[in-house]
């Protein structure tokens, strides 16, 4: 992937550039020495690396405010990070950017459960937004598998979902209101804590933009009452093909799980062998959870293993008890690292009609015949987000750009199956030159024209999203 030079003329702002961050901001909040940005270099696409300018990790809005001020003053380009767990690049630095941190920025600022709101810092993780008001019988419904690790800020940035998004959908349904820090460090507020805004749906505008518009900096989120309880069933297949028609047959009954998980076999071995969960030997497994009170989880399951058992399972096994129910979200929850215990891989995040996940999957296969690279498949069936595993060697010359070509092509089919390129990874700098095969040349200019709006220097978290040519060209006008 390819990045722009850098800007030597900026390269020799920086003892001018440090000076003046060290005015606003605590001496161990301003990362300078070469041997400490290194830590920054990249995010979780590892593939990827270039060590910023230097870092900051400011402690509040304010604080915020006084970085991107200056940097806007001096012309320095700025990259807003979370906790670094973008899987496409999005917190990747150029050499004359200051990487802007908010993992400091993590507490709870209040929370009201008459109205299911709680308002936090933008660096809080996800898991302990949930953790904050879990003894009072609630939660926060996004669960990416980085949930443990992922900030609100990066979910806001590429409007995170996960295992049970199904349901409750992405950070933008759940999403309801930000104060958010411009380039020129103006510090505006949208929505807030009620149900919608007057006016353009700006924040509409800001979850999912990737840090290209303004730095969010706190969130108000929609919390929800814990449900009466919850049942998953685990069942396995002797074909990717068949578990994926079990998922179309599902969503077309009208019964609303509040997830739907698929893993194909290498996944199911990897995962059995890291996490221990007593997943059967077959091709294909699904994982299906449904919620609600003793009788209502017991009718859908009874419509759910109906259409199951019409399919030929190999293994039918629903929860019996919480403990059980444990084991079988294990494994998914471990997937990702269990994978990275056999080889490097490329995580990617494309979304398809549920009705193409037969098709698709076929075609995965047979392109992994082709490259000669192996894929594991794990993914939120219920609304066909892609989650495909490439498996390759960093070690090899010519085998990590095997993989990206291989990458490109499994995206160019989702976009041709009626999907679209990404579902809550975002585009970063892993899809961006790939945004011609699902938009337009007028399509993009009107996205860019909006970037226009919010950061006319276009310093906001550059070579990202765009083709690099085009907003380049943008920067430089």
């Amino acid at each position: 992937m390819e990045m722009p030079a850098p800007n030597d003329a900026i390269l020799g702002l920086k003892p001018a550039l440090v000076k003046r961050l060290l005015r606003v901001l605590p001496a161990e909040a301003v990362i300078h020495e070469t041997v400490e940005t290194r830590a920054y270099e990249c995010d979780a696409l590892t593939a990827y690396r270039c060590q910023p300018l230097c870092a900051v990790l400011p402690s509040s809005t304010d604080e915020v405010a006084e970085v991107l001020r200056i940097c806007h003053e001096m012309g320095v380009p700025v990259v807003p990070r979370g906790a670094g767990t973008s899987l496409a690049g999005g917190a990747l630095p150029t050499a004359d950017c200051v990487i802007l941190g908010v993992a400091r920025m993590n507490a709870v600022l209040d929370t009201d459960y008459a109205n299911r709101t709680i308002r936090v810092q933008a660096g809080r993780t996800n898991l302990s937004v949930t953790g904050a008001v879990e003894a009072d019988g609630f939660f926060y419904a996004p669960d990416p598998s980085s949930q443990l690790a992922c900030a609100i800020a990066g979910n806001i940035a590429m409007n995170s979902g996960g295992a049970h998004c199904l349901k409750y959908g992405v950070t933008t349904n759940n999403l309801l209101g930000v104060t958010m820090v411009m380039m020129d460090g103006t510090v505006i507020e949208l929505g807030g804590a009620h149900m919608d805004a007057g006016g353009y749906d700006l924040l509409g505008l800001v979850c999912g933009s990737e840090g290209q518009l303004g730095v969010v900096t706190e969130a108000t989120l929609r919390i929800l009452p814990k449900p009466e309880g919850a049942r998953p069933v685990l069942m396995g297949y002797d074909s990717n093909e068949v578990a994926g028609q079990v998922v179309s047959d599902i969503i077309k009954a009208g019964v609303l799980p509040v997830a739907i998980e698929f893993m194909d076999r290498p996944c199911i071995r990897a995962t059995e062998a890291f996490a221990k969960a007593g997943y059967p030997d077959c091709e294909a497994l699904l994982i299906v959870e449904v919620e609600g009170s003793d009788a209502e989880i017991d009718a859908q399951l009874a419509l759910i293993t109906d259409i199951a058992r019409r399919h030929n399972p190999v293994e039918l096994r629903e929860a019996a008890d919480e403990d059980q129910a444990k084991r079988i979200w294990l494994g998914r929850k471990s997937a990702f690292g269990a994978m990275g215990q056999i080889n490097d891989y490329m995580c990617l995040d494309g979304t398809i009609p549920v009705s193409q996940l037969p098709y698709v999957l076929r075609r995965i296969g047979e392109l992994s015949a082709q490259y000669g690279l192996d894929v594991g498949n794990v993914f939120h069936a219920g609304d066909g987000n892609m989650h495909p595993l490439i498996l390759y060697n960093a070690n090899t010359p010519g085998e990590l750009e095997k993989c990206e070509a291989m990458g490109a092509d499994i995206l160019r089919l989702c976009v041709e199956v009626g999907g679209c390129l990404t579902g809550e990874h975002g585009v970063g700098i892993e899809k961006r030159d790939l945004m011609v095969d699902q938009f337009a040349p007028d399509d993009l200019d009107i996205q860019m024209a909006v970037k226009d709006v919010f950061d006319p220097g276009w310093l906001l978290n550059p070579a990202k999203v765009f083709p690099l040519a085009a907003s380049e060209g943008r920067r430089a006008a």
